[in-house]
């Protein structure tokens, strides 16, 4: 997936107010560019990192310059958390995740319930809506089995671990509730955390940061959650997932197991 925009270079000064970041470009200017990241991005925020950024002139933004990638001591950070759902999208598209080879038909963006919407919903060729414009409905659910998706953007590791989340998120701990419903209606799930990152060979929950969703991760898991985590190649001009080298799964201490899981089949 290519950035849109034109590409700049800079050094990171701070970060404030969660969406905001000063950078000095490459001549020296100083700018300020929208975060697209809710999250604390532990890790990534020491002054002077070197950054990537997009520039877009358009009269819908406030801020021309979106911050896209940060640079630590060990590997480019891909930070814009709206990228994950088109990365994953694009995978789907290009056939690119062995597991989900027998899924044929896909929709982003799906309503699960009066409240909720999920990422993405797979399914194979046994089931197919009137049209292709037509959305999915609930009552869809009711009889044909699907496979949920729900997507998470990671940026933080420790070592060689990729972890998730770097803050408190009772909007992840939701969705793992979430998944763990569909899946006692005969519904396949999955979480899918998209690692912009080069540096890490395996993936765990911040146990530390979250307990309880590390918790209900486990929980969801020995409930048939497939879990997924798929790191980024981050190139100059933009990010492509990397399914060749997917990440271990290290769950504990809750998993009746607590050691390594691989990825079901579906």
């Amino acid at each position: 997936m290519k950035f849109q925009g034109l590409l700049k270079s800079g050094r990171l000064l701070k970060r404030y107010k969660r969406f905001f970041a000063d950078v000095q470009l490459s001549d020296s200017s100083i700018v300020t560019a929208h975060v697209p990241n809710t999250g604390s991005l532990m890790g990534c925020l020491d002054p002077g990192n070197s950054c990537r950024l997009t520039y877009l002139d358009s009269p819908k933004r406030k801020l021309k310059y979106t911050l896209q990638m940060i640079k630590t001591s060990t590997s480019w950070v891909g930070i814009n958390t709206g990228l994950s759902n088109h990365l994953v999208w694009e995978a789907f598209s290009t056939h690119a995740i062995p597991h989900w080879k027998g899924m044929e038909f896909g929709q982003r963006e799906v309503k699960i319930s009066r409240d909720s919407r999920i990422d993405l919903v797979l399914w194979k060729n046994s089931f197919s809506p009137s049209s292709p414009e037509q959305r999915l409905s609930i009552s869809d659910f009711e009889n044909q089995k699907f496979h949920f998706v729900e997507i998470k953007n990671v940026t933080l590791a420790r070592g060689r671990q990729a972890q998730f989340p770097d803050a408190q998120t009772e909007r992840g701990r939701k969705h793992l509730r979430e998944l763990m419903t569909l899946l006692t209606k005969g519904h396949s799930a999955e979480i899918f955390f998209t690692v912009q990152r080069e540096d890490c060979d395996l993936f765990c929950p911040a146990l530390d940061i979250d307990p309880e969703y590390a918790r209900l991760l486990a929980q969801a898991i020995n409930k048939g959650l497939v879990v997924t985590a798929i790191p980024c190649l981050l190139l100059a001009e933009g990010i492509e997932l990397n399914p060749s080298q997917p990440l271990k799964i290290q769950i504990s201490p809750f998993s009746k197991d607590k050691g390594e899981i691989q990825t079901p089949s579906i």
